[in-house]
């Protein structure tokens, strides 16, 4: 037989096994990306990423749901930023603008501005009730797209293969940490201050604690396989992370922090075992994880799974969901250094598992929340629900099915660490 009618022959195979395959089999097929790896990530669990991953390439329909939801949220950053700490109107107190700025959200003018008063000092307090200035003249809400769009981005790349995401993921987090002319100084010193009152406070750590550790999972989602993510940019992120590790435990503000006996301290604890796991410092890790236990859950929770705190506040659904993002991303940093956080019981029998069921009631839908609310969202529990029923809660996990949708939809599945869902901040 000649070459020509052989190859004729070949292709004439190819054509029809092409055809029987279905359109997730053909792009297999037809798909030259490695197979996933396994990310060394820090609160999620790089497994269950890999696994989803898997499935969603074997063309698993409810993780193309997800996935589309997800790459959704990812689109709409491509053609935002990079933001940077350098171009506020005016830098902090310290007169260096590579230093972070935030204002304290509760805080408000107690007198109409004039030109000898411009900030309409002395400042009121007005717990749960956000200033608008807070998002003008700072750092803060730039810093939060930061965090977002890098999680965001870092995942669509994981799920996708598609390089575009991974570009602008390392564009973002190299613009806010890495490059000389535009990079954060690795402290808070001037976070939530209040205008001719404090230039800074201890309390100010939140703004990072309570979603920072999200940059962390998406430099090692990133650190994974992206092309678009250096061994230079590896390196200088792991230096920062370092510098911004030792001044939150060697500062008076970290201090103070440590010390905050509501969802401040939590978040706290969050922080430094994250970015101690992070930066390979297991003991200091495993040590905070553990420490947990008892300088947070026994005293914070009460033995019906009330957090007393947090039920104090105007806001005291959100608060209450808040905390327990806290706890929960903190138990997925303890199961990487080998703590269940889950399984601890205090002395009263305080748990988070009783904390989560605490709030199945209204996050069902079944019962109204008895306590001061000034914006009730349902959707606010649906991840720390989420988090119980997979740690092993069976009340959580009959509840999730009559769980909301938060807006932009559950996405759960592709990245099942808990995410702070409503809006409000500090």
């Amino acid at each position: 037989m000649s070459a020509r009618p052989r190859l004729g022959l070949l292709l004439a195979a190819l054509v029809v096994f092409t055809a029987g395959l279905t359109p997730a089999a053909s792009a297999r097929a037809h798909s030259a990306r490695p197979a996933p790896r396994t990310p060394h990530t820090v609160v999620l669990d790089g497994a269950r990423l890999r696994q989803a991953k898997t499935g969603l390439d074997r063309g698993d329909r409810r993780l193309r749901r997800t996935a589309a939801a997800l790459t959704a949220r990812a689109d709409k950053w491509l053609d935002q930023g990079p933001w940077t700490v350098v171009d506020k109107p005016r830098p902090a107190p310290g007169g260096d603008v590579h230093d972070y700025l935030s204002q304290a959200p509760y805080w408000w003018p107690s007198v109409p501005p004039t030109a000898d008063n411009p900030w309409g000092c002395p400042y009121a307090q007005r717990d749960g009730q956000r200033n608008p200035e807070v998002d003008s003249g700072t750092d803060r809400q730039d810093v939060e797209k930061v965090f977002d769009s890098a999680y965001d981005l870092s995942l669509a790349w994981y799920y996708t293969g598609e390089r575009r995401y991974a570009v602008k993921a390392g564009q973002i987090l190299r613009t806010w940490f890495l490059d000389p002319a535009t990079r954060m100084n690795p402290n808070l010193d001037h976070a939530q201050f209040i205008p001719c009152r404090y230039d800074g406070r201890a309390i100010g750590i939140i703004d990072f604690s309570q979603s920072y550790t999200a940059v962390l999972d998406a430099v090692a989602v990133l650190e994974s396989g992206a092309d678009a993510w250096t061994g230079t940019d590896r390196a200088g992120m792991a230096r920062w992370n370092a510098d911004f590790l030792g001044w939150l435990t060697d500062s008076d503000f970290g201090r103070q922090e440590a010390a905050a006996a509501n969802n401040h301290g939590t978040f706290y604890d969050l922080l430094v075992a994250a970015l101690a796991h992070a930066t390979g410092d297991e003991g200091l890790a495993r040590r905070t994880v553990l420490g947990a236990r008892t300088a947070r859950i026994a005293p914070q929770i009460a033995a019906d799974g009330s957090q007393p705190q947090e039920l104090a506040r105007t806001r005291s659904w959100h608060y209450s969901t808040f905390d327990l993002v806290a706890y929960t991303r903190l138990a997925g940093v303890g199961r990487h250094v080998g703590v269940n956080l889950w399984t601890y019981r205090g002395p009263d029998g305080q748990s988070l598992f009783k904390a989560v069921d605490y709030l199945l009631p209204a996050a069902t839908g079944a019962a109204v929340w008895p306590h001061p609310e000034l914006e009730f969202l349902r959707y606010a529990a649906v991840d720390v629900v989420h988090a119980a029923a997979d740690a092993g809660d069976g009340r959580a996990r009959r509840a999730v099915p009559a769980l909301p949708e938060p807006p932009g939809g559950d996405l759960w599945a592709l990245r099942p660490a808990a995410e702070q869902l409503d809006s409000l901040a500090g």
